[in-house]
Parts: C-alpha cells; structure tokens; sequence
C-alpha cells in the first residue's frame, strides 16, 4: 500500500494535486482543508495517503495529517460512505469539528455536510462516537486563513484572496471551509 508520498507538487486543483516522486507523477484526490495547507506549486510537500483499489481502478487519495487520514478511514467504515462522499465530510468539516459533531451527537451539523442525510448522520454518530477519541488536536490553518490559502494554490494574489476568504467568511459565518472557498470564488468572479 502507498501510505506517504513526498516530492514536487507539479499541479493543483480543486479536488487533487500531481505530486512528483522521482520522476513519477501521482495524482492524489485531496480535501480542500488539505489543499489549503500545501505550499505553492513547485515547492516539495508531503502527503499521507490511502489507496484505494476497486476492480477497474485504484486512486490515491491524500492527506496533511495522520489525522485527516484517520477520520478518512473511519467515516469509510460506516455503511454508505465511500471514498467521495468521505473526501466532501473532511472538505466541510476540520477532523477536530468532525470529531466534535460525532462525539455531541450533533445531527444538524452533520446533515449540513453535502451528501449526508439524516440517517447516514445518525448512523455515523452510532457507530463513529466512540471511535473519534483518537481524533482531538486542532489544525493550525482554520476559517478564514484555509480559504485564503486554497485561493492562493488556485493561483489568486494573497491581497485578494485575503479580501475575498474575510469578505465570504463574515458573509457566511459558522460555514464549513468547502461553502466558504466556493463563496469566495463567486466573489472574485463578481
């Protein structure tokens, strides 16, 4: 299994990066939480990462910490989470506010997620709330700063993602960072 790639980020996306390890370019899906905390292309970056192997293919997808990936591989144990929607939980919410919302029993929070219904949310609590102990340390990038820094990997100036991450931050207070960048980019786009 690949667990951890290190090399030159070669590209950024929305939803992936290419990352050059010795001369091979793996494609790696990643969170928007994740993507914000990656250097600019061209600089070295490292990723824990899960494969996943299906019969017509395999894809990695990556993380910035041991933590994200844990949450990754317990919010994919509970049935009717696969690896997508799994990737839209950890784009919306932080592994500690996940681990929050499981542990609360906060069914509203959890149905604010794109992709999850009341019962999926209830079904994560049930069998996750005792198993998010393992998942407590905050990210150091948060609000505001992830979304200026995803703006800022899609390639805006600094002074201009700042204004647009304070400007869809104070818009849309208490959002996940996934509905913040996507107000941010409607904002630029203005």
């Amino acid at each position: 299994m690949i667990s951890q790639l290190r090399g030159m980020l070669l590209e950024k996306g929305v939803d992936h990066v290419l990352i050059d390890v010795g001369g091979v370019g793996y494609r790696v899906a990643v969170s928007l939480n994740t993507l914000a905390t990656l250097p600019p292309v061209g600089q070295n970056a490292q990723l824990h990462t899960h494969l996943i192997v299906r019969e017509d293919a395999m894809s990695l997808v990556g993380f910035a910490s041991l933590e994200e990936r844990t949450s990754f591989d317990l919010v994919t144990s509970v049935q009717g989470i696969g690896p997508k929607l799994a990737m839209s939980i950890l784009s919306t919410l932080e592994t500690h506010d996940l681990a929050a919302a499981v542990r609360d029993r906060d069914h509203a929070r959890l149905t604010k997620i794109p992709g999850i219904g009341k019962k999926t949310a209830e079904r994560m609590v049930l069998e996750l709330r005792d198993k998010f102990g393992v998942v407590s340390a905050p990210r150091k990038v948060g609000g505001s700063q992830a979304v200026s820094s995803a703006l800022i990997n899609l390639g805006y100036r600094p002074a201009e993602a700042e204004r647009a991450a304070d400007e869809a931050a104070r818009a849309h207070a208490g959002a996940g960072v996934a509905d913040l960048v996507k107000a941010a980019l409607r904002i630029l786009a203005e």
